[in-house]
């Protein structure tokens, strides 16, 4: 009965480590460090879900085009969203990127693109969720998971009730935004 216990024993160990594998800590390529002017919120990107909008933001990171830009629109339940270098909403780089919609939910932390009605209008403009929102599954480009400081994201300055389409006035904003590899230790 022993051997069986002890055999027993190491199957359930054996299934156990292969069911809840470790998570891996993401490549530091892959995570963006924002410094806002409420704190740091660290995003890592998903290159495996969108790897054409990860390379874009990548590359505006590296150009410090979100640097300074506000959180334009934030909506108390909704999302906050930011990249827009006018702080209009209507502003962007220039560059439109075609739709890359996976069945990844948009769930509290998703980081998604901001477009217009056109699927394929995303340019810079992103947004973070502040709660599940389904409607968005498969509507939307999800490129991008805050891995820590939602704390900091819950506390953007929100529209007001009267403000149109979540219009923030005298918002907060991205003081820098760097990926992770290239800081200095």
């Amino acid at each position: 009965m022993r051997r069986f216990l002890a055999l027993l024993t190491i199957f359930i160990g054996a299934v156990m480590s292969e069911s809840t594998p470790a998570s891996a800590e993401p490549k530091p390529e892959n995570v963006l460090i924002m410094e806002t002017s409420k704190g740091t919120v660290k995003i890592e990107m998903l290159p495996d879900l969108a790897p054409n909008h990860v390379e874009r933001i990548r590359e505006l990171t590296r150009q410090g085009f979100y640097d300074g830009v506000v959180f334009h629109r934030v909506i108390d339940g909704f999302m906050a969203q930011t990249g827009d270098p006018t702080g209009t909403g209507r502003g962007g780089s220039g560059q439109n990127l075609d739709a890359e919609f996976s069945r990844a939910p948009f769930e509290r932390g998703s980081v998604g693109m901001a477009r217009a009605q056109n699927p394929d209008s995303a340019d810079s403009q992103f947004f973070i969720m502040f709660a599940s929102a389904p409607h968005l599954n498969g509507q939307y480009t999800l490129w991008g998971q805050v891995i820590d400081g939602m704390d900091v994201v819950d506390s953007l300055k929100k529209a007001s009730q009267n403000s149109s389409g979540g219009m923030v006035r005298d918002p907060d904003k991205i003081e820098t935004m760097k990926v992770q590899a290239d800081l200095k230790d």
